[in-house]
């Protein structure tokens, strides 16, 4: 459980997977944004309606945000920030229980597993590394025999 941060940067992989998932959670939150209005003003109450698309369009202008600055390190909090948003707008509309369900578990996924492909990108860049500085068996100084210069 050490790959759940609250704060903090993450490696190239994570921040472009989590970054994805906030993208399409903001095009779900717009939707559920446009759902609450059309329930509330068909309930003759467009005062609130317009309310609930106002604050349900700031939060998918968060989801954005937080995406574009996955790279920096209050990224990650803003993403949280925003999957915790989600869940408190099923009180508006139920079904979003289950939208902001799903894009947490896909942002926990993201953040286990990017961070696991980051560290073994990691890992085989320096071997190559490695392997690349270390001199092959049997060259001289010259180099190899078969190389040509000129």
């Amino acid at each position: 459980m050490n790959a759940l941060r609250l704060y903090g940067t993450t490696g190239k992989f994570t921040w472009r997977m989590l970054a994805t998932v906030l993208g399409g959670q903001s095009l779900c939150i717009l939707l559920g944004a446009l759902v609450a209005r059309g329930v509330t003003s068909a309930a003759d109450e467009p005062g609130r309606g317009t309310a609930y698309l106002v604050v349900g369009v700031g939060l998918g202008a968060l989801c954005v945000v937080a995406a574009g600055s996955m790279r920096r390190p209050y990224g990650l909090t803003l993403g949280w920030a925003v999957q915790v948003l989600t869940l408190v707008s099923a009180l508006v509309v139920p079904m979003m229980l289950v939208v902001g369900l799903f894009f947490l578990a896909l942002w926990i996924t993201c953040l286990v597993k990017g961070a696991s492909i980051d560290a073994e990108m990691a890992r085989r860049e320096n071997a190559a590394r490695a392997e690349h500085d270390q001199p092959e068996a049997g060259d001289g100084a010259s180099g190899p025999a078969d190389r040509v210069d000129g």
